[in-house]
């Protein structure tokens, strides 16, 4: 999608602690930027909706000015 809109992705790591709690680190500077998180809740739901959820906070923390939220398959609708 971020290639088709000719926009870059941002760097970000989201990896699995040993007790399997999601790890999210966004690796640039998004402070003041309109934010995109495209992310489906497809099997298993639980893990991406936590993963997503996990991702808004960290763009949160890091100042993004406006997250929003695509989500083409919403679990549990």
């Amino acid at each position: 999608m971020a290639a088709y809109l000719n926009l870059p992705l941002t760097k970000s790591v989201v990896r699995r602690f040993a007790d399997m709690e999601v790890f999210v680190e966004i690796q640039e500077n998004v402070r003041g930027e309109d934010v995109f998180v495209i992310q489906s809740t497809s099997y298993p739901a639980n893990d991406h909706l936590m993963e997503t959820l996990i991702i808004i906070d960290a763009l949160r923390r890091a100042s993004a000015r406006r997250i929003t939220a695509v989500i083409p398959y919403f679990g549990y609708a």
